[in-house]
């Protein structure tokens, strides 16, 4: 399976420009896991890529399809579950997944064989009979990822599918999701940092609408120019670096993203003085604000944003 973004631009008929130039590729199963700000782009980008919207400039294809041209051809590979998809409460799982087969085409006997399958593979079978209204939020979230996966969709998009849940439901999610993902390619958006770095084999960070950098972890590292994190809670530690940054936390802790060299001799002299704290390579969060915090041209359309 693969995805190619090729200089998408979105310009609404108000004049908000949601996507800048937008442009990467993707082969094969796994998880692309879109992050940033509320208004960044990641729901118009989806929403282009799934055909519910058309762009202003550019195209991009879905195993080879474009989505300008060939919209009907890209629908047979594809299904979404948007932000606001809920489970219809009268229904049961069931004939929640039925009715979506039955939309798309299948006929009502394997329609309902397939839900059936489905719902057992996401370990949610008990419940095909039991109205959605009376589920738990986990796993009305799940009837509806089940509810795609029953299609023959290779390429799920998943728009912020875990918003609203709580730690427990969303790591039960986390956890299917880390299975899907061997046999699908799955479209992800989020506003939780660590459910990208958990999931995903590809991020893409947007804001104000451009694709700002997009990799695996390891990739993402390597576009920041410091590899590693120290951080220390006791606010009466005074803390100096010659190659780093230095963030004060809103708790008083101290942070410095530095180089290899620079976390090694720091590590060194804070435990002669017998100071408490962690040292990691730099997580997503630090990536993605040094990344969306750097000065950009606003009005730039001609800037590098291929990935």
């Amino acid at each position: 399976m693969d995805v190619v973004c090729s200089g998408l631009s979105k310009t609404y008929d108000e004049g908000t420009r949601a996507l800048r130039n937008v442009s990467f590729s993707f082969n094969g199963n796994g998880i692309i896991a879109i992050i940033g700000r509320n208004g960044a782009g990641k729901t118009t980008l989806v929403r282009i890529l799934s055909t519910e919207l058309m762009p202003t400039k550019g195209d991009a294809s879905i195993n080879g399809n474009s989505v300008v041209h060939d919209e009907n051809k890209v629908r047979e590979h594809i299904a979404i579950v948007p932000q606001e998809a809920r489970a219809i409460q009268w229904l049961t799982p069931m004939q929640s997944i039925v009715s979506y087969l039955l939309y798309r085409g299948f006929a009502y006997s394997e329609a309902k064989e397939r839900a059936r399958s489905t719902l057992k593979k996401l370990g949610i079978g008990k419940y095909e009979n039991v109205l959605n209204r009376k589920l738990s939020g986990g796993t009305k979230r799940k009837v509806m990822v089940a509810t795609v996966l029953a299609s023959e969709a290779r390429v799920i998009f998943l728009d912020e599918p875990t918003t609203g849940l709580d730690p427990i439901s969303r790591s039960d999610l986390w956890n299917l999701l880390s299975k899907l993902k061997k046999d699908y390619l799955i479209f992800l958006t989020t506003h939780y940092l660590e459910e990208a770095e958990i999931l995903a084999d590809k991020i893409g960070i947007m804001e104000k609408g451009r694709l700002m950098a997009m990799g695996s972890m390891e990739e993402l590292r390597k576009r920041v120019r410091y590899q590693y994190s120290i951080r220390v809670i006791d606010r009466k530690v005074k803390i100096k670096t010659s190659k780093g940054i230095l963030i004060h936390g809103l708790d008083g802790s101290k942070q410095v993203m530095t180089t290899e060299k620079e976390a090694f001799e720091m590590s060194k002299d804070l435990i002669k003085k017998g100071v408490k704290f962690s040292t990691n390579p730099v997580s997503l969060e630090d990536i993605f604000y040094y990344i969306v915090k750097k000065p950009m041209n606003e009005d730039s359309e001609s800037e590098d944003n291929e990935w």
